[in-house]
């Protein structure tokens, strides 16, 4: 089935590679929005918003997205957790999916880490590490913090137990304590470990991406899929049919 798409951050990074991926799709791009376009006059004629763009344009595109009535697709990264709150309520309002991560591997990483993290005790400790291009503007990255849920939900630990590095941090690591690690350098697409090591062995759990077409890929999915769905937050497991 086609569908028309907007592209919220259009000429950004991630833009140009959803647009010719959806196109190669068979849907068209009845939207291309930037900084300072008129959003609402791109999502008249289109059936789904797709928005990879940055975090303080995030409320201005889900509030026009539910006062027309359109599904979201959102890959935007960066907000704080009260933030992120209140923007999950006012994206419920129609049928949604926003993740940190559209690659179907990234989402398959987090379902063998929580899968790992129910599994293992708390002997075997948690780290997390990512890395990034230059550019980023944002650390930890949004799929960081998605492996970091994949960790915290089945050892029911919260965000505070998240140490973001060391530095200053006294004394030995407690068993409840989950590393997180942020790299940038380069041109890296995205490299993420998640490791689980207890006395005499580890384990390690890592996804390399080399494309931003896996994420592309991700988001034109979940926009096929998302049209018709009823109100509510989806993830990209539910798009992917992983429980």
């Amino acid at each position: 089935m086609s569908i028309n798409i907007c592209i919220n951050g259009f000429k950004g990074r991630m833009g140009a590679v959803i647009a010719e991926t959806a196109t190669t799709s068979g849907h068209a791009i009845t939207g291309k929005v930037d900084l300072g376009d008129d959003l609402n006059a791109a999502l008249a004629d289109s059936d789904v918003v797709i928005d990879f763009s940055f975090h303080t344009a995030t409320r201005g595109v889900f509030e026009s997205a539910v006062a027309l009535g359109k599904p979201i697709i959102c890959g935007t990264t960066g907000h704080t957790q009260e933030e992120r709150a209140e923007l999950l309520a006012i994206a419920a309002k129609v049928p949604t999916v926003w993740a940190g991560n559209f690659s179907i591997g990234v989402n398959l990483l987090c379902y063998l880490t929580e899968k790992a993290a129910d599994i293992l005790p708390l002997s075997y400790n948690a780290e997390i590490l990512e890395m990034h291009h230059r550019m980023k503007k944002d650390a930890p990255s949004g799929t960081a913090l998605m492996l970091a849920e994949s960790v915290l939900g089945p050892r029911n630990l919260s965000y505070d137990d998240l140490q973001h590095g060391r530095e200053g941090v006294p004394g030995e690591r407690g068993e409840r304590e989950v590393g997180m690690h942020s790299l940038r350098g380069g041109d890296v697409v995205g490299d993420h470990t998640v490791l689980f090591a207890d006395a005499g062995e580890r384990v390690e759990l890592t996804h390399k991406a080399s494309s931003r077409e896996i994420f592309a890929r991700g988001a034109v999915r979940a926009a096929e899929w998302v049209v018709g769905k009823s109100p509510g937050v989806y993830s990209i497991r539910d798009v992917l049919g992983l429980k």
